[in-house]
């Protein structure tokens, strides 16, 4: 029997995460890394926000797979189906198998329907859509920029969901519109968020309630989405004090998400990894299986996932493949995350955290939680080409 071909590290996901991965360790010096990616198109999927505020298109965000790959990194065109850690093996669509020195996981998440009993088939009607599959982004905007009067609810779930907070931007941006065309006052605005907070930091969790005043938006959080009622466009909320419904003209969901159901397979979760690649959250190297890796959004590393915590989630797995090899002190991920949120159709502002919600600001010389016009363009239009360019070159 023919032995499998066998990479020094094989990264199962061609995302951010991977592909920076990929691109960070080849600069690094490792001569044999290799994606399994199915997906032939690749997606900057933080602009998905701004299509579904009608901000973007699709065609902004989307290049061709292998345009994107790193130089000298080779991509599987297909969908990982298990992983057997012990014998070091991962088993492929097409009945084949891979072997590794290293393995990352890092294939992202997906959204969970079954968490959410008729969210599915309410995003399927005219009267609700997600921003979290680019199927439905575009038709969003539609939704929104279509509504001049009525109840409209944007419910937010931070259950694995990446970068829960930028489901705000559909709002926020929606507001703006109907403030400018003059409908505002016929719309009633409910934001229904699961977390305790809008998002992680004190100063940017002021800023969003403030935006959220000044455009009349009711907001209950510590509310969870039970179900939806595609028929009767009604939604069943949980909240401290109990059961209520409420009714929608429009809805909004950011839903939640899940990994891969091969992840639990193959026994990388663990009994409190909720079905994620069970990791030690610092050094990112799984709890049980040592050459095993785990990051992104797949990962479960007790911070909230977003593309932004891959800057300091990258170059640790990087270092610490190397640093297992040859006995060298581990770097450690700090929890690090940052949230763009934008507060109308002209200004954003930047939430940065630690997993404890402590401010770790990228700078000091300005204050980023503060909504700018700047920072709405920086995020818009300058960091789709730094994404492009250099991050996926693993250049961060």
């Amino acid at each position: 029997m023919t032995s499998p071909p066998v990479h020094d590290v094989l990264v199962l996901g061609g995302g951010n995460a991977g592909l920076s991965l990929a691109g960070r360790l080849r600069r690094d010096g490792c001569r044999d890394v290799a994606v399994v990616e199915p997906k032939d198109v690749h997606r900057y999927r933080p602009l998905l926000s701004y299509v579904a505020a009608g901000m973007a298109t699709l065609d902004d965000l989307s290049r061709p797979q292998d345009d994107v790959v790193p130089d000298g990194v080779h991509r599987y065109a297909t969908s990982v189906v298990g992983v057997d850690p012990e014998r070091s093996r991962v088993r492929l669509a097409d009945g084949s198998e891979l072997g590794y020195g290293d393995l990352a996981v890092c294939p992202g998440s997906q959204v969970d329907w079954d968490a959410v009993p008729g969210a599915e088939e309410a995003v399927a009607t005219p009267h609700a859509s997600t921003s979290y599959l680019p199927e439905h982004a575009a038709a969003t905007w539609t939704m929104l920029a279509g509504t001049t009067a009525g109840h409209v609810v944007f419910a937010v779930s931070d259950r694995h969901v990446p970068c829960f907070p930028v489901g705000l931007k559909p709002l926020f941006v929606a507001a703006d519109h109907w403030e400018r065309t003059g409908v505002l006052d016929a719309i009633e605005i409910e934001l229904v968020v699961e977390a305790s907070r809008l998002v992680g930091e004190p100063r940017a969790d002021r800023a969003l309630h403030a935006a959220a005043d000044r455009y009349g938006v009711r907001v209950r959080t510590s509310t969870r989405v039970e179900s939806v009622d595609a028929t009767d466009r009604t939604l069943r909320l949980r909240a401290p004090h109990g059961t209520d419904t409420t009714r929608y003209d429009a809805l909004y969901l950011a839903p939640p998400h899940r990994a891969p159901a091969w992840v639990a397979e193959s026994g990388l979760a663990s009994a409190t990894s909720d079905g994620f690649v069970a990791v030690d959250p610092g050094t990112l190297q799984h709890e049980t299986h040592p050459r095993v890796w785990g990051l992104g959004d797949a990962a479960a590393v007790d911070a909230m996932p977003s593309g932004g915590a891959l800057r300091r989630q990258v170059p640790v797995v990087a270092h610490n493949i190397q640093a297992r090899r040859t006995g060298r002190a581990m770097q450690s991920y700090d929890g690090y995350s940052v949230a763009p949120v934008t507060t109308s159709g002209r200004e954003l502002l930047l939430a940065e955290f630690d997993r404890a919600g402590r401010p770790e600001p990228t700078t000091r010389l300005v204050d980023l939680t503060r909504p700018r016009a700047s920072l709405l363009l920086f995020d818009r239009y300058l960091q789709p080409p730094i994404y492009w360019r250099r991050l996926l070159q693993g250049k961060v």
